[in-house]
């Protein structure tokens, strides 16, 4: 997978779409998602049955007691105590749907958020066509992150919101059978912050976008960082690290500086309103109840319901908020995948959440093995050709390149660096796009290289291999079968460091393999490639850390025990004598090609390179 940086921008979420994408979260399980609003719909209407209780028990008190000092008759207790039945059955009603909402919820988030991922994740590794990320790693890393989570909020808003909604028209339903306008005085905040966040909309969403763009780039940074120790310590540069790591820092603060005061803003101005509100209320009704307009209970009415009513107020503010902030998030996973359809993270899928995970299917057998690999005028640039000037890259990459490798053939891309030799192989596999040219299985055309050169049919390993910060047994097997593990180590010459490892197999590798010499991180890549069978073997410069012996011992278990098809990037002459057939290229151009002797002969780059390498 190739990263290039800031490509166009493919996609834009308005608010509309931003509502359909959610539609369609909602959609992968409805039942589930109404059962939710149900449940937390009663969660939120208990407080106003609390609070209708609670004045219904001031009023049986009224009736009962009409003056200071008279006592409570029979029947006057029973409704007395009626009424304080109701109200501790409600209470303990709302512990129990509050228990079981809360299981719910969880449920239903991590559904929305496994689809979510579980999307963007199959379509970067399944989908056709090159693959390229369009920012760096930690970037991609924070759209799975935090762009996730902000759906989730938006399907969390979704779900309390309905709920909410019910619970203010009920309270407003029963204060204004008591008081219009006091009624007016306590929903008028709502009014005002849907006028204040709207016109905030814009920095709201810039914002939110420019904080996560500058946290990606620290994390991005300090990812970097802690796999280039060594080098950053033997060049000096530690004080000019620090000073760039500050630098990002400071703006990313700035951002996330922005993006938290505008949040904190808004709901200051809510809090306040709904304050404001609040006093109004208390004078405006206490003013009523001592000039006999109100009774008691219809002011512990109001009181009951009016802070769960403006809190609830409250949040339809910050509701809009949350609406702008998961358009970004809709967008950002969109520039993750190019040129997916916009509603591509949220597809229908299934996630095998419940019951027996499902097994891994095993790769179809080849339909036909190799007999014979062609490449006609592949024409591969990056840069400026690809992304336009406009981005700042350079031209490069190989032009009308022709050759064949045929079955059982060691084939070598020999050139100097900077001639396209690991262009070629990675435009040849699909790893990057290709701008002219076909290629060519046993002379069926392949649309997708991409898809098509994948085990059983190819294996590669690139120029700069990366391990996982496990065991050596898992780098090697990476999910496959144990039943090569063995054979495959051997080949790759790995099996006579097992003993200096400490743990052999099981001795873990640390972070990208630090804690392996280069050699031994190569040899490690060229065992996981052989773990899995492949009817040919595509080597990127992999032996640049092996000793001529090792090199040597390497391509002669594998023409000796494999019989393998090799296209190999290389420069050195352990696998330059190995070769059938050996492609010189030259400023991104096949130079010329044959079998090594022919060209020491007749081509003055051949004889150059061979001479420099044995130097």
């Amino acid at each position: 997978m190739t990263v290039h940086s800031h490509p166009p921008h493919p996609y834009r979420v308005d608010g509309r779409q931003t509502f359909a994408l959610a539609r369609r979260i909602i959609a992968y399980n409805p039942a589930l998602f109404l059962m939710n609003m149900a449940l937390w719909a009663s969660v939120y209407l208990l407080p106003a049955a609390m609070a209708w209780t609670v004045s219904e028990l001031f009023r049986r008190l009224e009736l009962v007691m009409p003056s200071p000092g008279a006592e409570l008759g029979g029947a006057g207790m029973s409704a007395v105590w009626l009424m304080l039945g109701a109200f501790a059955a409600v209470r303990l009603l709302r512990f129990g749907l509050f228990y079981a909402a809360f299981l719910k919820f969880i449920e239903l988030i991590g559904t929305a958020g496994a689809l979510l991922r579980r999307n963007l994740l199959n379509y970067l590794l399944t989908a056709s066509g090159t693959r390229a990320l369009p920012d760096t790693p930690a970037e991609a890393v924070s759209r799975f992150r935090d762009d996730v989570e902000d759906v989730n909020a938006y399907i969390e808003a979704w779900v309390d919101g309905f709920g909410m909604a019910l619970f203010v028209l009920v309270s407003v339903a029963l204060m204004l059978r008591v008081d219009a306008l006091l009624t007016l005085v306590t929903v008028a905040p709502l009014f005002l912050m849907i006028v204040v966040v709207s016109r905030l909309s814009p920095r709201i969403r810039t914002y939110r976008r420019r904080m996560r763009e500058a946290t990606a780039r620290v994390t991005d940074f300090i990812g970097e960082t802690f796999g280039a120790v060594g080098a950053v310590k033997l060049a000096g540069r530690e004080e000019e690290m620090v000073a760039h790591l500050h630098v990002l820092g400071q703006t990313r603060q700035d951002a996330a500086l922005k993006d938290v005061l505008l949040t904190e803003l808004i709901r200051g101005v809510n809090t306040n309103m709904v304050f404001v509100a609040t006093g109004l209320v208390l004078l405006l009704g206490a003013r009523l109840v001592l000039g006999g307009q109100m009774v008691v209970a219809d002011f512990v009415l109001f009181i009951g319901l009016l802070p769960r009513l403006t809190g609830t107020l409250g949040f339809f503010g910050d509701w809009i908020a949350t609406h702008r902030r998961t358009g970004v998030a809709f967008e950002r996973m969109n520039r993750l995948l190019a040129d997916a359809p916009p509603e591509e993270p949220t597809r229908h899928a299934p996630l095998g959440l419940r019951g027996e995970l499902p097994a891994l299917s095993a790769p179809a057998a080849l339909a036909e093995p190799l007999r014979e690999l062609e490449v006609r005028g592949l024409t591969a640039q990056y840069g400026a050709a690809q992304y336009g000037a406009a981005q700042g890259g350079s031209s490069g990459g190989v032009q009308d390149v022709n050759l064949k490798v045929r079955r059982g053939q060691f084939v070598v891309v020999t050139g100097r660096i900077g001639s396209g030799k690991s262009t070629l192989v990675r435009a040849l596999l699909g790893l990057l796009p290709h701008q002219r040219g076909e290629i060519l299985w046993n002379g069926e055309r392949v649309d997708d290289p991409a898809s098509f050169f994948v085990p059983p049919r190819s294996s590669y390993t690139a120029q700069l291999p990366g391990l996982f910060s496990d065991t050596l047994r898992e780098n090697v097997l990476s999910g496959s079968g144990a039943e090569r593990l063995d054979r495959a180590v051997r080949l790759a010459q790995l099996d006579t460091d097992l003993a200096q490892l400490g743990s052999g197999l099981d001795t873990p590798v640390g972070a990208r393999g630090v804690k392996l010499s280069g050699g031994q991180v190569q040899r490690t890549a060229v065992a996981r490639m052989l773990a899995r069978d492949a009817d040919l073997l595509v080597f990127d410069d992999v032996s640049s850390a092996l000793d001529a012996r090792t090199e040597s011992a390497l391509w002669d278990a594998l023409g000796s025990e494999l019989d393998a098809t090799c296209l190999v990037v290389s420069h050195r002459r352990a696998a330059l004598g190995r070769a059938d057939w050996v492609v010189v290229l030259q400023g991104g151009r096949v130079l010329d090609q044959g079998t090594l002797p022919d060209l020491l002969e007749r081509c003055g780059e051949m004889q150059a390179l061979w001479a420099e390498e044995g130097a």
